[in-house]
């Protein structure tokens, strides 16, 4: 079966090559791409017509047949043993990588695990163990200010709530 009218085909203009139909699913698969290629078409070119075909960059491009990812690019069709008329799945690229690092205490040379919201400290952003969570054992630089604003505000409501005595009535 050979298709020279199609954009998507792959024809050698000198000799008469067998050619075979691939159907691929684009990543939502509602859409398939139906491609007519010799079977010795390496995963990179397959990858190209795909990436032309579908505005995305070829980067980001990954072919699944029958459970297998085609990720070798100099690797053929044929050498994956793909048939005519199968369908291959477009996928995303995976993400990932490490896991979050885990967040230790900020005092001098402590090398406990630092508490989750409790240990964060809101005046010097550091974050501390169980141990060193509260302000006095971390001499946090914003605690002397913090002490002097609490200071004057229970000074204040004090202040306002003080009754005067009246002589002579």
């Amino acid at each position: 079966m050979r298709r020279t009218s199609s954009i998507s085909s792959i024809s050698s203009s000198a000799s008469e090559e067998e050619t075979m139909q691939v159907f691929v699913k684009d990543v939502s698969g509602k859409e398939t791409i139906p491609l007519t290629l010799p079977p010795n078409t390496s995963i990179a070119t397959l990858r190209t017509l795909l990436a032309l075909r579908t505005n995305l960059p070829q980067a980001n491009l990954r072919l699944v047949h029958a459970g297998k990812h085609l990720s070798s690019s100099q690797t053929t069709l044929a050498d994956y043993s793909i048939p005519p008329n199968s369908t291959l799945h477009m996928a995303l690229p995976l993400r990932g990588g490490m896991p979050p690092k885990k967040i230790r205490c900020s005092f001098k040379e402590c090398k406990d695990a630092a508490q989750r919201i409790v240990g964060d400290c809101g005046f010097c952003a550091g974050h501390f163990c169980g141990k060193h969570r509260l302000l006095e054992s971390h001499n946090c630089e914003g605690l002397e200010n913090c002490k002097k604003e609490s200071h004057d505000r229970n000074a204040e409501r004090l202040n306002a709530e003080r009754t005067v005595a009246i002589k002579g009535v």
